[in-house]
């Protein structure tokens, strides 16, 4: 059968080993419930948190064992590379919890916040595999990140660059590219991009996307784009703005439009659209 036939061809031609797709977005859970036994089931359990970062550490080096060899990895110091970073993946994140609770009015508690938040889970995400490109680690960063996006509704490429303290609220439709710069303080609603003015395969290699400096504020449905665009700081960008270049800090950037109302019993025209 031809079909037959193509698959062998194109796998043949896909030499690349991958980890597991299961095991690394497990590997990945397991990593936030290590570093926030709140989330887990076997909370309270403290005498069991050596043995599970040892289990932790076996699991990592199984899981870049398929991709170690072909990129003459060393895999012991893979793993102390990144088992290193952890006190600080911890410290950042343990920040942006807080900060999503000091400025979210909806958000109750920080076990609230870290077990049940989209935009704490998938910025958790980001910083563990933000350690492994950090690294060089092909592939695995990517099928993390992507897990969260599945998740989540929020794509964080691996690459970007964030500060602390950093705050998503609701987070659905967020997108922040590879080469995006974020500084500290930095809230994000949903919806937001952070994207290229280009995207030819030549510009692989050049800064593609914004920088966004500390405290800035970027409401729901905004989109920046461009590797030379800066976001001063202390800016706050409105909902629905368009922006493909710099702003000094303290702007404030909103979108005009005119909303129209009209008393629904004298409106005899046809509604042509459905929500």
């Amino acid at each position: 059968m031809s079909l037959i036939n193509d698959i062998k061809d194109l796998d043949s031609r896909l030499v690349q080993k991958l980890p597991s797709i299961e095991r690394a977005q497990k590997f990945g859970d397991d990593l936030i419930d290590f570093l926030f036994p709140v989330r887990a089931k076997n909370r309270g359990a403290s005498v069991l948190i050596d043995l599970q970062y040892e289990m932790l550490q076996k699991e990592f080096i199984a899981l870049v064992a398929p991709i170690s060899e072909q990129y003459n990895l060393e895999e012991a110091s893979l793993s102390k590379g990144f088992f290193e970073e952890l006190q600080y993946v911890f410290d950042s994140l343990k920040k942006d919890a807080e900060s999503i609770l000091e400025f979210d009015p909806a958000a109750y508690s920080l076990e609230e916040v870290i077990s049940a938040y989209p935009g704490f889970y998938a910025v958790a995400i980001y910083r563990i595999s933000h350690v492994l490109y950090t690294l060089k680690v092909p592939l695995l960063p990517r099928i993390l990140s992507e897990a969260a996006h599945s998740k989540t509704g929020i794509d964080i490429h691996p690459g970007a660059t964030i500060g602390s303290e950093f705050f998503i609220d609701h987070g659905t439709g967020i997108v922040i590219g590879e080469t995006s710069e974020i500084g500290n303080g930095v809230k994000i609603y949903q919806g937001v991009t952070l994207g290229a003015l280009q995207v030819a395969k030549s510009e692989s290699n050049k800064k593609r996307h914004p920088t966004i400096e500390d405290n800035v504020t970027i409401y729901s449905g905004a989109t920046i784009l461009g590797g030379e665009t800066v976001i001063g700081h202390d800016s706050v960008i409105g909902g629905n703005v368009w922006l493909t270049s710099s702003v000094v800090p303290f702007s404030l950037v909103f979108a005009t439009h005119a909303v129209k109302v009209r008393n629904a019993k004298n409106f005899n025209e046809p509604l042509n659209f459905v929500i």
